[in-house]
């Protein structure tokens, strides 16, 4: 039942806080913006509510198969960590037992994510439409091509990619197998350590906001559990995120960076240290309320089917 609860709050999860993720991923890999607000106001202005929804289709579509594989390894992990350690499940795991589930959680997810990752990055920073140059007619002197006296006389072409399915095929087409998992490497070192972090700080908190007498917290506790865990997940995984969502919008156009490490430092040397900093406010007060929703849906189901079967 861990997969099955688990990708119910993975949708839930996203449902709650894309809006901020299309911000806070415009803000990472767009200089331009100066700030939240800033985003915020220029994308409204320019697209509508639209432009805060570019690419939710495929993280629905695959968010509950990821969040399920995640929280499914997490329990089937630390199961066989403390049936092996201890001889039984029923034992209390200790810390470094919940890090380790935890990071292989994280890992696990990489294979599935990377591609809608991508995706999903390039839909998000695809914020205006592409001039397209008029070819040279026949009818047109060659010795004097024409110039297009006012901007509604030139072509102009529609956005690159046509939603989630398209992106993706456009990619693979274009930069290969490789497109699909480009920046990977900066996801690995992303989720690694912050889903260890995740689950170690839910169950730290859980058990200290259980009242005395029971055995787990009551919803209120879980949403506190949940909330503050997903905001210190995300403080340890925003400078990889930031690399991750560069790495991954680098190919609309010229390439910039060669690699993760080029990046970081061609990024610090641009921006100064701050730069892998970009985002941690909008990542913490989205987590919040998404992270709160993820478990408490997560638990709710796991104690209505524990009702059930007992």
């Amino acid at each position: 039942m861990d997969f099955v609860a688990g990708a119910i709050g993975g949708v839930c999860g996203v449902a709650v806080g894309y809006p901020l993720d299309t911000v806070k991923v415009r803000i990472q890999t767009e200089p331009k913006y100066t700030g939240i607000w800033h985003c915020i106001r220029d994308t409204y202005r320019q697209e509508r509510v639209w432009g805060f929804y570019r690419g939710l289709s495929l993280p629905v579509c695959t968010v509950s198969l990821v969040s399920s594989v995640s929280f499914g390894t997490y329990h089937h992990c630390l199961a066989h960590i403390c049936r092996f350690r201890y001889g039984s499940t029923d034992v209390k795991p200790a810390k470094a037992d919940i890090m380790l589930s935890g990071c292989a959680s994280g890992l696990v997810r990489v294979f599935l994510t990377s591609p809608t990752e991508v995706a999903k990055i390039r839909l998000q920073t695809q914020t205006q439409t592409q001039p397209q140059q008029r070819r040279p007619s026949a009818l047109w002197p060659s010795a004097a091509p024409p110039v297009c006296p006012a901007p509604p006389a030139c072509l102009v072409s529609g956005p690159k990619y046509h939603g989630p399915l398209h992106c993706l095929a456009t990619v693979a087409r274009e930069e290969g197998l490789r497109g699909l998992y480009k920046g990977s490497s900066a996801l690995l070192l992303r989720e690694g350590h912050s889903f260890a972090t995740y689950f170690l700080s839910y169950a730290i908190l859980s058990e200290w906001l259980t009242p005395a007498g029971r055995s787990e917290p009551d919803v209120l506790g879980v949403l506190v559990a949940g909330g503050f865990a997903g905001v210190l997940a995300w403080a340890v995984a925003t400078p990889m995120d930031v690399i991750k969502s560069r790495l991954q919008a680098d190919g609309q156009g010229q390439q910039r960076y060669r690699g993760l490490w080029h990046c970081v430092v061609s990024s610090v040397r641009e921006e100064g240290p701050r730069v892998l900093f970009k985002g941690l406010t909008l990542n913490c007060c989205r987590a919040f309320p998404v992270n709160m929703v993820v478990f408490v849906a997560y638990e709710a189901v796991l104690r209505l089917t524990r009702g059930l079967l007992t």
